[in-house]
């Protein structure tokens, strides 16, 4: 009886790292996972939507899309983000849609041509998926997204300024050249970057994560600032590691801002924690997920 214990007990241990390692994948689903889908472009399309429990039917709401950058999911964006935090406090519902697979990783397709507009055509989509669902305020859509998700807000700001009324970027990987941006609407935009940031560096140049030059992050937005038409920029001095400079005067009211975090990686300021080792310092002196709302919720679309 005793030898018949031991050996229970021995494949009870046995067995424990395996239970584990499934009760592990099991979680590590039931946390990632999407909860709507649609087909576009004879695709199916997934996103993460999340409504607030203040959510009033009768009330339009404005919503929030956030997008992943390359290699990540909607879950891991919200995570990063931490959006849903900002929504419960006022009142807003945020989605999370997700890239192109195909072979890879999940990407945004943000470098212009066919595989671009069939992201864009899907991101409009969604926002009629939504609409149908739930009682959005058709002038207050805004866009954001972090690296390769920052580079496709940057595309709907110039393919979508129709329908969005603010955008924002964290670390932007921009792919698209100035030129293809022939929309000429002047669209609001704050965006945020760090100094040390070696997959996007802040200056510009090429690393290991494409072939291709990115510009350089003061340079793009004074270009955005030139698009927007604005006056001379403001510089102020936010925390000790993170300075901003603001553009004003600008046409529509259309402003443009740029947080610079000194010494700050690939990161999302504020932001849930990514590893260190990977993408580099997250600054926690700024809060750029509640910059960024305060910034949308001052502004929506003119009707004229």
């Amino acid at each position: 009886m005793k030898r018949g214990i031991v050996i229970g007990s021995v494949l009870a241990l046995i067995n424990l790292p395996v239970a584990l390692v499934l009760i592990e994948a099991v979680s590590y689903h039931v946390r990632n996972r999407s909860n709507g889908s649609i087909v576009s472009s004879g695709l199916e399309r997934e996103y993460l939507v999340y409504v607030p429990k203040s959510y009033n039917p009768s009330r339009p709401t404005p919503l929030v899309i956030s997008m992943h950058g390359g290699a990540m999911w909607p879950a891991s964006q919200k995570e990063t983000s931490q959006w849903n935090r900002v929504a419960d406090e006022h009142g807003f519902i945020v989605v999370y849609p997700s890239g192109v697979s195909g072979r890879g990783p999940r990407a945004w397709r943000a470098g212009g041509g066919p595989g671009l507009m069939r992201d864009v055509r899907f991101i409009s989509e969604l926002i009629d998926t939504l609409r149908a669902s739930y009682n959005i305020d058709s002038t207050r859509v805004y866009a954001n997204g972090l690296s390769n998700g920052g580079g496709m807000t940057f595309a709907l700001s110039c393919t979508l300024s129709d329908r969005i009324a603010a955008v924002g970027v964290v670390a932007p990987a921009i792919f698209m050249p100035w030129p293809y941006c022939m929309d000429r609407r002047a669209v609001p935009m704050i965006a945020f970057h760090g100094t040390a940031d070696h997959a996007v560096p802040y200056h510009g140049g090429k690393s290991w994560v494409a072939p291709n030059a990115f510009p350089d992050i003061p340079a793009w937005t004074e270009k955005w600032a030139e698009r927007n038409r604005c006056g001379r920029p403001v510089d102020s001095l936010v925390a000790t590691d993170v300075t901003r400079r603001e553009y004003t005067s600008c046409a529509d009211g259309a402003a443009v801002v740029l947080y610079t975090v000194l010494e700050g990686g690939h990161t999302w300021p504020g932001g849930g924690p990514l590893p260190e080792w990977f993408v580099g310092t997250t600054s926690n002196s700024i809060d750029a997920t509640s910059l960024m709302w305060a910034f949308f919720q001052e502004r929506q679309l003119l009707r004229k």
